[in-house]
């Protein structure tokens, strides 16, 4: 089983952002934790950071046939990105999107996802636990889906 993993614009500079949202630990650190996490759960993670809407519908459009599902840190893209969107829905994954922080109790704009509508979930203000949370919950959802649906055993 493959699990996606995608971040969006800025997430590159985590460990030097404002650690009173962000946390202090680095987007490395993050996927590194994510990839023995991964291990342990028999899956592996193919991982994707881009400032680029573009560069992220395309790391999605060329992966989509291999992967299980996807997480997905959208940044700034959360409220606005149509075209991430559109591309996490035709791939018809299991999406969870992920936030470091609480998007809820920051600014008014950042409280509406465009993304929420076509994710199976979204997990907000657990810093970068809410990426394991992502990870266990996805793999569980996965092989949920394919104990009721054998052929979708084949994914992956």
């Amino acid at each position: 089983m493959k699990i996606l993993l995608i971040n969006g614009p800025n997430l590159n500079l985590l460990g030097a952002r404002d650690a009173s949202v962000y946390g202090s630990k680095t987007l490395p650190e993050i996927e590194s934790l994510l990839s023995k996490k991964a291990k342990e759960l028999g899956t592996e993670l193919v991982k994707f950071q881009s400032n680029h809407e573009g560069a992220l519908v395309d790391f999605i459009q060329e992966n989509r046939r291999q992967a299980s599902g996807v997480i997905i840190n959208p940044g700034a893209f959360t409220h606005y990105g149509l075209a991430l969107r559109d591309s996490l829905a035709d791939t018809t994954l299991p999406v969870i999107e992920v936030h470091l922080s609480n998007i809820y109790a920051r600014e008014e704009f950042r409280r509406r996802s465009v993304i929420a509508p076509v994710a199976r979930g979204q997990i907000s203000g657990l810093g970068w636990r809410g990426y394991v949370a992502a990870l266990d919950t996805l793999v569980a959802l996965i092989a949920e889906s394919a104990d009721v649906n054998p052929a979708k055993k084949t994914a992956g």
